[in-house]
């Protein structure tokens, strides 16, 4: 198994992936840097650990309204396989919208419990 070093919100990681898999996970790591930087740079939520985890949320849920056969496709495909899917709607717009979720969800101490 290779290794690859990556950035994350600043942060480096050095993470494992199979042979042929280097852009899935390049792309994959781009999507969760993107993602926490939003929620970052949005202001509300401060700590990186939890930032982490309205990302990874903000992805599931991103994947949970991918059309089913995409979904089974990304699952059922080899390692190190490219997936072509059509995105569900406009990525920023859905973005603003969860993060507005997010934020009333949050309430006025910016915490989740």
């Amino acid at each position: 198994m290779k290794q690859l070093e990556v950035q994350i919100m600043g942060q480096s990681y050095l993470l494992g992936c199979p042979e042929g898999g280097d852009t899935r996970l390049l792309e994959a790591v781009e999507r969760v840097d993107t993602a926490m930087c939003k929620i970052r740079d949005a202001g509300k939520v401060r700590a990186r650990d939890r930032i982490a985890v309205l990302a990874a949320l903000n992805l599931a849920f991103d994947l949970s309204d991918r059309p089913a056969v995409a979904v089974a496709a990304s699952a059922a495909a080899p390692a190190g396989a490219a997936i072509a899917t059509e995105p569900v709607g406009d990525p920023d717009l859905l973005l603003t919208s969860l993060l507005e979720r997010l934020d009333e969800a949050l309430g006025e101490d910016g915490r989740l419990l």
